[in-house]
């Protein structure tokens, strides 16, 4: 697995989280408020009644031929109730347990906000395993789930897959492993090929078309030169270097010297590279900018570019990537959730957090439309998406999201939007600047 090194607790994409949960925030200290407390048990988490619910003899037809799934949906509609599934690694230990804790917590945040028929939130424990996962995607079909959000790690999604589509029901995961996503299993998270695109094609827009890059060499970092070998061809650009680092710590200091040492080869030939590209998330940049400052890159020539994993807080702080550009939702949607988060649960939620409040805010507002229909492949790929906490995203027959991305600039303090949220394929040099938001 590849997914989650760049998205847990201020990152997006990346590798396994078992391994990176550490490239977070400050370590989450969750603390439960009153609020928190009303919400829900760890079994399941329910939304009172506001519309009448379902008469008897108005139920639609059950999408399914499975008469134990068929029953107990049924039944679920009978009684007005709309059941849905969460699906974390509640048990798993350490940084995974702290930031299953906040993926469930930003889904009651949703339901808080909900205004939908009766609709029930059925919390399962996947453990963070394969196994488990499958065995909570049972006792969710066994319990009447329309809808199963989550899990996390790309195998147990997969695991899920199996279930979900035995039995007709949809998947909205939050791996960003793009191979975990299909036909019924949705992936909401950001997709490292997108995220690559945006910022190479609206670097190229600036007039820098030749581009050098550093990349860990591993899982992550092979999907991630392949997005960007594709996105700068895509952008008509070069590339002129490629350096690859080992995943073990202190590793990077020769790769970056050969890197550098490139670099003023090609200034010597005439053909300066423009743009150098260092995808990663807070513990990789926390490496990085040290070694370029040693290194004695002129990052006042050679424009700083990475990943949405840049979008963390405090990242002015190191001086070598200031003026630095990477993609990310408008940054005013995460400040409003974190801020709303913080008051509701004592804490600091992960960037990740988005998600789950975001899944569940399309289950609730779907959750009014008829049974059958209301999670249909047509209904949750529908061509206006859902507005969620990180602006627009869209969700494809293929399994995977689109969502409009902004170019922000790193600043001393907080960031920059230099070009506002578009969908990858799309850019723009109009210059949005919000001040600082950290």
């Amino acid at each position: 697995m590849f997914e989650m090194k760049q998205y847990i607790g201020g990152m997006m994409p990346g590798a396994n989280l078992k391994s990176a949960v550490k490239l977070g925030r400050a370590p989450v200290k969750h603390v439960i408020s009153v609020i928190a407390a009303l919400f829900c048990s760890l079994s399941a988490c329910a939304v009172p009644t506001i519309d009448p619910p379902l008469a008897t003899g108005a139920v639609p037809p059950i999408a399914t031929t499975d008469p134990t799934v068929k029953s107990a949906r049924l039944a679920s509609a009978v009684q007005g109730q709309v059941k849905v599934a969460l699906l974390l690694p509640l048990s798993a230990t350490g940084q995974t347990a702290l930031i299953a804790k906040s993926l469930k917590q930003a889904a009651e945040l949703a339901l808080f906000d909900a205004s939908t028929t009766a609709f029930q939130l059925i919390v399962k424990d996947d453990k963070g395993t394969p196994e488990g996962a499958t065995q909570a995607a049972e006792e969710a079909v066994t319990e009447g789930a329309e809808l199963i959000i989550g899990p996390l790690f790309s195998g147990s999604v997969k695991a899920v897959s199996v279930v979900a589509r035995r039995k007709n029901l949809p998947v909205i995961a939050f791996s960003n492993d793009s191979q975990a996503a299909g036909p019924g299993v949705y992936l909401l998270s950001f997709q490292i090929e997108q995220d690559v695109q945006r910022i190479v094609s609206y670097t190229a827009t600036t007039g820098r078309r030749r581009f050098a890059a550093l990349i860990p060499d591993d899982d992550y970092g092979r999907q991630t030169e392949q997005a960007f070998r594709v996105a700068v061809a895509s952008a008509n650009g070069t590339v002129a270097v490629i350096e690859r680092y080992p995943a073990q710590a202190n590793a990077m200091l020769e790769p970056t010297r050969r890197l550098v040492e490139a670099i003023r080869q090609t200034d010597a030939q005439g053909q300066p590279v423009d743009a150098l590209f260092l995808p990663g998330g807070p513990e990789v940049l926390a490496s990085l900018g040290p070694v370029m400052t040693y290194a004695s890159l002129d990052t006042s020539r050679i424009k700083l570019i990475g990943t949405g994993g840049w979008d963390h807080p405090n990242i002015g702080r190191d001086a070598a990537l200031v003026g630095g550009w990477f993609p990310a939702p408008e940054p005013r949607g995460w400040q409003d959730f974190s801020e709303r988060f913080s008051r509701t649960f004592g804490s600091t939620p992960p960037r990740i957090a988005t998600l789950a409040h975001d899944a569940v805010m399309v289950a609730t507002q779907l959750a009014a439309n008829p049974a059958g229909t209301r999670y249909s492949a047509s209904t949750l790929t529908r061509s206006a998406g859902f507005i969620g906490a990180d602006g627009v995203v869209r969700l494809k027959a293929n399994g995977t999201a689109e969502r409009d991305l902004a170019v922000l600039e790193v600043q001393k303090i907080g960031v920059t939007v230099v070009a506002p949220a578009t969908t990858s394929g799309a850019v723009s040099n109009g210059s949005s600047a919000l001040g600082p938001v950290n």
